[in-house]
This record gives structure tokens, sequence and C-alpha cells, in this order.
């Protein structure tokens, strides 16, 4: 339920209950009539059936205008004005049992239906009515003698007293309630939005990275960046396509999504950034964000990590499964494109030389180029190096790494 729904709903709310104000008043008075000539007791009946003569017109008005602030003044008038003037045709506030009393469901009502701004004028001209009652009573009501017994006079007032009370209660009541609902499904309906927005921002992160999605969320628009310095690796399997001739569609996507889950982990696991699955190949990059200044030999670390899995996993070993990697660091441009299914991809010759490293390694071999050796050597144990010829590149020093070295080994 919107804001704007919400709204309709509480200003049908608030027509239901004058409407049904009006109706249980109309009513009411014919009541009251009742039980006064019942008892003997029989007064002018002008009031009252204008009263009614009003209130029906007005109902019909209503239904066929629409008009609710018409329809709002009348019967607030109406609840205002009768009460006072009905005590004042019977005598004072004691003779007519306190009828006044019914004047304060106007200021009530005109609290409920129209707002608390609204409501003050009609509370002040109750204050005022009631004052000048007051004044009658006093000055003009001394010696009046209607021949009501008193205990006809006690009991209405009773009743005056438990009718009123009774209305204003079960009209706020109502009222109180049904705002409550309308608030649980508003409270219900942004919990969930929030839930669904929640998923959403998830998947977002799930395809991009996580700082590329906060600066769309952000800022909606082209992104494209450039890094002076960044390590790009890609993982590819051997003889994947033979592979999966022997294999039903089931198997192979189920396969591809152990590798690929396991994958996901190393890369959360050294805090680098997946970039893409381009059929049975893996692309993951470091040195996209500044909180990483490791990142070159975290990506040496993640393809050492890939190597070992797919060398011991049962059901890869099973399968004869094994994959090649190419490791290149240098300058690339990163951005997002497309509108509709949108990725965010990295371009540059350190990409393309980390393909064509990972074409020209043999099965569970991991190459890297000159740039990347120089940064690890240090730490990890390479091949002797040799000339590759790559495709658009030409004759390249690269480097198979084996391993990491071990402080021992240091020493």
């Amino acid at each position: 339920m919107t804001v704007e729904t919400m709204d309709e709903q509480e200003d049908k709310l608030r027509k239901s209950l004058l409407i049904f104000a009006s109706a249980f008043m109309t009513l009411a008075v014919m009541l009251w009539l009742a039980i006064y000539w019942m008892m003997g007791l029989n007064f002018s009946s002008n009031v009252p059936l204008a009263y009614q003569a009003v209130s029906v017109a007005s109902l019909v008005y209503y239904h066929k205008t629409r008009n609710f602030v018409v329809f709002r003044f009348i019967q607030l008038s109406l609840f205002l004005f009768a009460p006072f003037i009905m005590q004042w045709s019977i005598g004072s506030s004691v003779t007519s049992s306190g009828v006044m009393l019914w004047a304060l469901l106007a200021p009530v009502l005109a609290v409920v239906v129209a707002g608390w701004r609204e409501s003050i004028p009609w509370f002040i001209a109750y204050i005022v009515l009631t004052a000048v009652s007051g004044y009658f009573d006093y000055f003009l009501g001394a010696g009046i003698q209607t021949g009501i017994p008193m205990k006809t006079i006690g009991v209405f007032f009773a009743l005056n007293f438990a009718a009123m009370s009774s209305i204003i209660y079960f009209l706020i009541r109502y009222f109180v309630l049904e705002t409550e609902k309308m608030r649980s499904k508003v409270n219900m309906q942004h919990k969930q939005l929030i839930e669904e927005q929640e998923k959403s921002e998830q998947l977002l992160c799930n395809v991009l990275p996580v700082h590329i999605a906060q600066r769309l969320k952000g800022k909606p628009g082209l992104i494209a960046d450039g890094y002076a310095d960044v390590t790009v690796m890609f993982a590819d399997m051997v003889n994947f396509t033979q592979l999966t001739e022997q294999m039903s569609p089931e198997q192979m996507v189920a396969m591809l999504n152990t590798v690929f889950t396991w994958f996901d982990s190393f890369s959360e696991k050294y805090g680098l950034e997946k970039i893409k699955t381009i059929g049975d190949a893996y692309m993951v990059a470091g040195g996209l964000t500044r909180d990483n200044h490791n990142y070159v030999a975290n990506v040496a670390d993640m393809a050492l990590e890939i190597r070992d899995f797919i060398s011991s996993h049962p059901d890869l070993v099973k399968r004869d499964l094994a994959i090649h990697i190419g490791i290149a660091t240098g300058p690339i441009v990163a951005g997002v494109i497309g509108t509709k299914r949108i990725i965010y991809d990295l371009w540059g010759d350190t990409v393309n030389i980390a393909s064509r490293l990972t074409d020209e390694a043999r099965g569970g071999n991991i190459q890297v180029d000159k740039a990347t050796y120089l940064r690890l050597r240090k730490d990890y144990q390479f091949d002797q190096p040799g000339i590759t010829h790559l495709k658009g590149k030409g004759d390249m020093a690269t480097y198979g790494l084996i391993g990491k070295i071990h402080p021992a080994q240091h020493d």
C-alpha cells in the first residue's frame, strides 16, 4: 500500500464514519422522541423532525454529488446546534436531562473526519453554546415548572450520558482500529519493499563488483575508469568441449556450478573481483579497489588454490578435468556496458595477454607475464623463463608459477 493509497483509505474511512454517525443520530432522535412519548411526556417534535429532514436531505445530496465538504459541514452543524435548540425548546439543562451533551459529538467528529485544525472552531462553538445555555439556565430558568418528575429527569440524564459516551467511544475506537489496520498493511508492505530492495541490491552486487554497484545506485550513468596497475587472471578448463559430449546437460551445468561456486568463494577469500564467466572460463582481477594492496600475490594464491582444488576434487578427478591459468599485470580500462543486462568488463593489453597466456598454458599450469613475475619472484617459485609466441603480441617472456616459497626455503 503506497502513501497515496493510505491517504485514500483514510479518507474513505472518514466518510464512512460520518455517514454512519449521521444515520445513527437520525435513528437516535426518533428513539429519543419515542421514549419521551411512551412516558407520557409530549414535547414539540418540530426540532427533531426538522433535524431528520435536513440530515436525510444532506445524505441524498452527498449520494448524488459526492461533495463531502458540504455534507460534512451540514452534518457537523446539525450535531452541534440541534441538541441545544432541542434543550432550549424543552427548558433548562436539568429539565431536558442534559440533551445538549449530544452536541459534543460535533467537535469530536470534526477531529476524526476533518482534522484537528478544522475541529478547533467546532469546539469553540460548542463551549460558547454551552456557556449560553448556562446563562439561560441561571437567569431565565428560575421558577419554570415543567411537571417532569425528578426521577424521570435522572433517568434521561443517565441515558443521555451513556448514549453519548458510547457513541463517542465506539466511533473513535473504530477509527483507531481501522487506522491501525491500514498502518499495519503499510508497514508490512514497506517491510516487503525493503526485503525486495535488499534482494535487488544483492542481485546487483552479485552481477557487479560491490563498489561499482554502490556507484550505480548513488549516481546512475556511464562508468568508465582507467587503472594503471591491475592483475588479471583467466582460468580455463582443458578439453571441456569434448568432455561435455559425454555428459547430459544437467550434469554439465551441475559440474560448472560446482567449479565456479568454489572459484567464487576463492575470489571472496582473497578480496578479488570476479569479472565474469565466459563459457568454461573464469575471469578475476585484483587492484580495482584501494583496500587491497597485495592483489598480485592474492591472485597468485587464488590460482594455486584453484589448481589444487581441480586436481584433488573427487568428481573432477574422476572426469580427468584439468585447468590452465594465465595471469598478467598492467594497465586496463574498466567500465559498465549495456542497459538491460549490464556487465562490468575490462579491456586493454593486460587483459589480452592474460587470455593468451591461458591459451598457451598446458593443463595444470599457471603462466604469468614478466610484470607479474617481477612482483612475485621473492616469495613464489617459478620455472625457468621461456619465450612464448602470443597472438597479436609476438614473442614474450613467460614464467610458470609453481608454488609459494615457505620461510624455510628462504633460509
